[in-house]
């Protein structure tokens, strides 16, 4: 015997505040009721042996350390842009704030 209803999807849309055609709710009735039947087939093969996942397959970190290497100099980073000031990159005042 089907959960799902058209009374129950009706009920649904209410809570929802969904208006539902009474072909909407026809096709919806079937939808759900393939979802309920699909959760309850999962719940029966989920056992206290079956370990939870949320990846097939196992996730490992695969970030480098953070170690300090060579930086450039200022000097170095500021050789090709193009304007500077005060040891600083001069860039275009942006928001509406005058230039």
């Amino acid at each position: 015997m089907s959960e799902i209803t058209p009374d129950l999807v009706r009920h649904l849309g209410v809570l929802a505040r969904i208006q539902l055609s009474d072909e909407e709710v026809h096709s919806l009735t079937g939808q759900l009721d393939a979802i309920v039947d699909n959760i309850a087939k999962v719940s029966e093969v989920a056992t206290p042996d079956v370990v939870a996942t949320s990846h097939p397959v196992p996730l490992q970190n695969v970030f480098r350390p953070d170690v300090v290497g060579e930086t450039l100099t200022r000097e170095q980073a500021l050789s090709n842009a193009p304007d500077q000031a005060d040891g600083r990159f001069r860039v275009t005042a942006i928001l509406g704030e005058e230039q």
